[in-house]
């Protein structure tokens, strides 16, 4: 396996499991001296509080790249119900900031926040960052090894603002800005491997769109029963300052079936389609936390992207009232048409560890392989 590759997967791992890091933290911190550790971990594990009042959880993290150096930051995740009635679906925000060694730093936060009586839906995440990405090429056919580094910054504003219709029907707008500037391309033995790639000089979109949502989830951080089917359009133009003029569709359909008490199976189709001019780093790609785990994100990428992934959970196992267990497997593939003729498979495991009791939510440790490598993720809340 290339040391990159197995570099960029450790750092995730590393990141992510530095949860353990608080602990330590806590132990030592001046603040901290007159408290037994057993208190401490009682307050962070043992949910006592009422389950409809707010609840958080904040965690140093700490990872290592050879593109980046020592990474350093926080994060911190705030799950509640409007109003503090159970009735509502679970609104979660979640969010890290870091800052490395060679002078990179980023800013990130995501929500899923449902109002009162759950008539309004908004769905978004930000992303402020200055950070190196490996660039593989475009399409399903790329060689294994990275072609370099882009650097840039980069920023992304999500947003989808969503009314209830009725019953579990949403309908309302949705808006994507994606800026990239400063970018530069470190490629390999310093030679450029691929011709010239739309986007590599910056760029600025604007999209706006409508979204439709059928969502019958009560709790979005671990579903088990019920369905998402969410149908997007956005369009970016020039005549709304964006660089490129371009239209892009998403899909995400997602069922969650609850076998026993403890046993659920779930299952998601993901779809991103675009026409247009697309830049190199708006895309559909696979792979990341949430689809496809194990491949790193952004190696595979075109104007159109498929993929299907199954689960099922055990939450929690039977001999436990705190640990379980997941399995899971992808497949999906990206295209410049709508030919996918090359498909990459994925697969994998995890274990769970029920955090917050009386909302019931998990923490998650997975393992994704595919037959080019293996990925570490460690998160709050299911993949999907």
């Amino acid at each position: 396996m290339p040391s990159n590759k197995r570099n960029v997967s450790y750092r995730r791992w590393i990141r992510r499991v530095s949860l353990f890091l608080f602990f330590l933290f806590c132990l030592k911190h001046n603040g901290y001296a007159q408290i037994a550790p057993v208190k401490i971990l009682n307050k962070m594990f043992n949910d006592t509080s009422s389950g409809s009042k707010p609840k958080w959880i904040g965690y140093p993290i700490l990872g290592y790249a050879p593109e980046t150096a020592w990474e350093i930051g926080a994060a911190a995740v705030l799950v509640f119900y409007a109003k503090q009635d159970t009735s509502n679906r679970l609104s979660e925000v979640s969010g890290f900031s870091f800052f490395t060694l060679e002078g990179q730093y980023g800013t990130h936060f995501e929500h899923a926040i449902y109002s009162n009586k759950n008539k309004w839906f908004a769905l978004g995440k930000l992303k402020f960052q200055s950070y190196p990405l490996h660039y593989y090429g475009i399409g399903p056919s790329i060689s294994g090894e990275s072609l370099g580094l882009a650097h840039a910054n980069y920023s992304l504003i999500r947003e989808r603002a969503l009314r209830k219709i009725k019953g579990s029907l949403y309908l309302g707008l949705e808006l994507d800005y994606v800026n990239l500037s400063n970018v530069r391309f470190e490629w390999k033995n310093g030679v450029q491997q691929t011709e010239s790639i739309l986007g590599e000089d910056g760029f600025s979109n604007l999209g706006l769109g409508l979204g439709i949502v059928y969502d019958t989830r009560h709790n979005v951080l671990n579903v088990r029963n019920g369905y998402l089917a969410e149908l997007g359009f956005l369009t970016y133009q020039p005549v709304w300052s964006s660089t490129n003029k371009l239209n892009t569709l998403f899909i995400d359909n997602r069922a969650y079936f609850k076998i026993t008490k403890r046993n659920v199976l779930a299952f998601q189709t993901l779809g991103q389609f675009s026409k247009g001019e697309v830049p190199f780093n708006q895309l559909s790609m696979i792979g990341g936390e949430m689809m496809m785990r194990g491949y790193y994100l952004g190696k595979y990428r075109d104007k159109n992207m498929l993929c299907f992934q199954a689960e099922h959970r055990w939450l929690p196992f039977p001999f436990s009232k705190r640990f379980g267990g997941a399995v899971f497997a992808g497949i999906g593939s990206v295209s410049p048409n709508l030919n996918f003729d090359k498909l990459l498979p994925s697969a994998g495991g995890g274990v769970r560890f029920l955090i917050f009791p009386k909302r019931d939510v998990f923490t998650r440790f997975d393992v994704g392989v595919n037959p080019e490598g293996y990925g570490f993720y460690f998160f709050i809340g299911e993949a999907f």
